[in-house]
């Protein structure tokens, strides 16, 4: 019993993470509201936006975030992530875009004399209200982000608008008609393979009731078609020229002049040169409508221009996957609190979405996010050359087209929500050729678009699909990687026997593991694509055995197995849960005190406190302060200070050498019942990622082996301001929500002495003004609390007191005010603890 109780105990701090949410506030509500915009080349077309503002809780001056839907939506399929962004300290515009929801006009898609104009004009309604903060210009403080649709109007806006500040384009073009007409052979739309089936969902209905599978929602696919004139049902709500274009395109499965022009109108690309706002672009590792080339042609152009740019691509898309929404939420409030607000949030230049193996609860899948310092392009940093293998074949293109062959089918994936990062392709007999690699004999990482050379035989035009399979001995089916495949159209010269081509796959983020084998495969079909109608037959070969597989060897993250934190812990937090299982026990056994001292009893009294390295070298040398009630105090020094150790000596970890430690008016040795009194949060416990915050809590609790009524749950969560997100699986909580919830755990059971080391760490600007606050509540009561911080901006703005330690001797100890004021008369420096701190130990390093 006694081992079990403590692998329990053991298990308890292994497993509980420290989970952070955001905060609880007011509540947030949404004023309706229609907007009068004048539109259309010549500023005469009148439309009324339908719109909602989410003012910002608190009642303070904010940056505005424009949040645009995707297409077949309206400003419902953002309205609970307009409500997290204005929690997040943001005023927040949603609208239903021209020609959808509620909003009257006729969808022109996101061209710079409708749409655009419409946005130009809310951002000039965003700087009348009060709520949101104004430039130095008088213009507002703005940012735009959406999916989809609502991905290509922040792109175009930022292009034609130099007040937006910041934008973060999610699952968008940059091309509409290479999206529309893709050919992987660079010969341009205008020679490019007609994606009919995602051509049909786009255009199909207009904005009268479909949706396209995007990321803000499928309200639209939902709701009962209304009643529809015949031209309503052919061309929904789209401007006439577009419904026109699409009818032809639609006959003949060729792109027309008119038709490019039309979709060049509506393409970021030709002007994100002119994009000078901050831009994070968030792109789908499982999306064949917008694929991951379509992010990388939008970075290299705003590159082009000297502006800021990063690049992340996740797990999701038009094609489904997870989806990430608390993480896309959190990089994109991220990139908003850096070049909105100006806090120093972080966002890597490139980062991806990685599988990081089944959670061992759940048997779920765990999301891993490696990021690099610089974003590589589609060739990657490095390149590892694969050989392929096999004779030239004979293929034929059916009479019509069909049957097809199956890679994707598009919108599907999104509408079921499925997951993963890999699908099954169904090749038919005949109709595809396949060259394979040796078996692997070590895993190989791609990231990016593979190239290879093949040789096709035949006359006249050739229409084609070339995809990159993994294969295994085992009974598992080949995986094609996001289902993802690259169209080719060539022409075989009149007169030659062949030609050569060169083709780029399609672009992904995949691991290859030891022992499988590298498929290429080109067939005369997909089904998600117009094919010739008139039977062909053909022969594919090898130009080159060599396939070319970028990689990115930059990017840092482990990218196999569970992550480390679920597993791992620090060795003081193991030790750590036995000393509590033993101080609870000691506790319930000791006698009551005699008699109490008179007077109040410190906290916490350390006299002469010493203690050497094995080498002899003192860690604490002669340490003596004392701590009131109702103080915070911060522990401040440099690196090998001597503060971790003095921490460790506090909690009866490790034996001083000379001295004592008294908390409570106790002396202080391994067990002691009086540590029981002490809440800890040291080096970071782990938690069980498949458990709820809540669970975890609980399973600490019960681990200390205290009766549930000690443990003040409400009281602690209410201080900690966890919210409602407690009662999600910790797996998806970010390094910085973990922390938040190691801090609710460290103050379970209310202790009177709180010792925290490094509480903010991992927490972003706005976390760490909340934990202040936490802190404060914490002490308010007559608690008192120790933090060892190297913020001395947060340490100044959160402590009463500190004690600044360096080479293991106490250097100064005191009010901070009086530490201020103090330093502030006789050396001339100001106000700044930073100044104070640097002036007492420069002369001693």
């Amino acid at each position: 019993m006694k081992r079990t109780a403590v692998l329990v105990t053991v298990l308890a701090l292994v497993g509980v993470v420290t989970w952070s949410v955001w905060p609880s506030g007011p509540e947030v509500s949404g004023q309706h509201q229609r907007i009068a915009v004048v539109d259309g080349p010549a500023d005469d077309q009148r439309v009324e936006l339908d719109t909602t503002f989410f003012a910002p809780p608190g009642g303070e001056k904010a940056p505005a975030v424009l949040l645009a839907h995707g297409f077949g939506g309206s400003k419902q399929s953002v309205r609970q992530e307009a409500v997290r962004l204005a929690e997040a300290g943001y005023a927040v515009l949603t609208w239903s875009a021209r020609g959808f929801g509620a909003s009257t006009g006729e969808i022109a898609l996101n061209t710079a004399d409708y749409e655009v104009k419409d946005v130009k004009q809310l951002i000039d309604w965003l700087a009348k209200r009060p709520e949101v903060r104004l430039d130095a210009a008088g213009d507002p403080r703005v940012g735009i982000t959406g999916g989809s649709y609502g991905g290509s109007i922040a792109l175009m806006t930022a292009a034609h608008d130099a007040r937006v500040d910041a934008i973060v384009p999610q699952i968008t073009w940059s091309d509409l008609a290479d999206a529309l007409f893709p050919d992987v052979t660079g010969k341009g739309p205008e020679n490019g393979v007609f994606k009919r089936m995602w051509a049909g969902i786009f255009f199909g209905r207009g904005g009268a009731g479909a949706g396209a599978g995007v990321a803000q929602g499928l309200d639209a696919l939902n709701r009962q078609p209304e009643a529809l004139t015949a031209e309503q049902a052919r061309c929904g709500r789209f401007l006439p020229a577009i419904c026109e274009a699409y009818q032809e395109i639609a006959k003949t499965g060729r792109a027309t002049p008119e038709a490019l022009a039309l979709l060049a109108k509506s393409s970021s690309v030709a002007v994100a040169g002119q994009i000078k706002a901050p831009t994070l672009l968030i792109q789908g590792q499982r999306d064949s409508l917008f694929p991951l080339e379509h992010a990388d042609a939008n970075a290299r152009a705003i590159a082009a221009a000297g502006t800021p740019v990063s690049l992340a691509w996740y797990d999701g898309g038009h094609d489904g996957g997870n989806g990430e929404a608390d993480w896309l939420h959190e990089q994109t409030t991220a990139w908003f609190a850096r070049h909105l607000k100006g806090e120093p949030a972080s966002v890597s230049a490139f980062t991806v979405t990685r599988d990081g193996g089944r959670d061992p609860g759940t048997r779920q899948r765990i999301r891993l996010h490696p990021e690099a310092a610089a974003y590589p392009g589609l060739s990657g940093t490095d390149v590892t050359t694969v050989t392929l293998t096999g004779p030239e074949q004979n293929i034929v293109n059916p009479p019509g087209g069909s049957p097809a062959s199956i890679s994707t089918v598009p919108g599907v994936g999104g509408l079921l929500g499925g997951q993963g990062t890999a699908s099954v392709s169904l090749d038919m007999p005949g109709q595809s050729a396949a060259f394979d690699s040796a078996p692997l004999t070590a895993p190989l990482q791609l990231t990016g678009s593979p190239t290879t050379k093949i040789k096709v035989y035949g006359s006249g035009e050739v229409t084609l699909f070339a995809k990159l399979f993994d294969v295994s001995d085992s009974l598992q089916p080949p995986a094609l990687p996001a289902g993802l495949v690259s169209p080719l159209r060539v022409t075989v010269p009149e007169g030659a026997e062949f030609v050569e081509v060169e083709v780029k796959l399609p672009v992904v983020d995949y691991r290859f593991a030891v022992g499988h084998r590298l498929r290429l495969v080109v067939a005369t079909t997909d089904m998600g694509f117009a094919t010739p109608a008139e039977p062909a037959s053909y022969r594919i070969g090898l130009a080159s055995p060599a396939l070319s597989v970028p990689t990115v060897a930059t990017l840092a993250a482990p990218v196999t197995g569970v992550a480390w934190w679920v597993w791992a812990m620090p060795l003081a937090s193991i030790v750590l849960a036995g000393v509590l299982l033993v101080t609870r026990r000691r506790r319930a056994a000791a006698p009551a005190s005699a008699a109490a001292p008179d007077g109040p009893v410190a906290p916490l009294e350390i006299s002469g406190l010493t203690k050497a390295y094995r080498n002899g070298e003192l860690a604490v040398d002669g340490l003596s302060f004392r701590v009131e009630q109702g103080e915070v105090l911060g522990l401040l020094g440099p690196n090998g200070a001597g503060k971790t150790t003095t921490m460790r000596m506090m909690l009866g970890l490790i034996r001083p050498d000379d001295g004592q430690i008294r908390i409570f008016g106790e002396t202080v040795t391994p067990g002691a019942p009086v540590l029981s009194r002490l809440g800890v949060f040291v080096e970071g416990p782990g938690f069980l990622p498949h458990l709820s915050g809540r669970d975890n809590l609980h399973l600490y609790w019960a681990a200390t082996g205290r009766p549930t009524a000690d443990a003040r749950f409400d009281e602690a969560l209410a201080i900690a301001g966890l919210g409602k997100a407690l009662d999600r699986a910790v797996r998806t909580y970010s390094q910085g929500m973990r922390q938040r919830l190691a801090i609710a755990q460290a103050m379970l059971g209310m202790p009177d002495l709180l010792v925290l080391d490094e509480p903010t760490n991992g927490l972003d600007p706005p976390q760490i003004r909340e934990m202040r606050e936490v802190l404060k509540r914490y002490a308010r009561d007559g608690r008192t609390v120790i933090v060892s911080s190297h913020l001395l901006a947060e340490v100044e703005q959160t402590c009463t007191h500190v004690v600044v330690m360096h080479r293991g001797r106490l250097v100064s100890s005191g009010p901070v005010s009086v530490l201020l004021s103090s330093a502030t008369a006789t050396n001339g420096h100001g106000p700044r603890l930073e100044d104070v701190f640097l002036d007492l130990i420069g002369d001693k390093a």
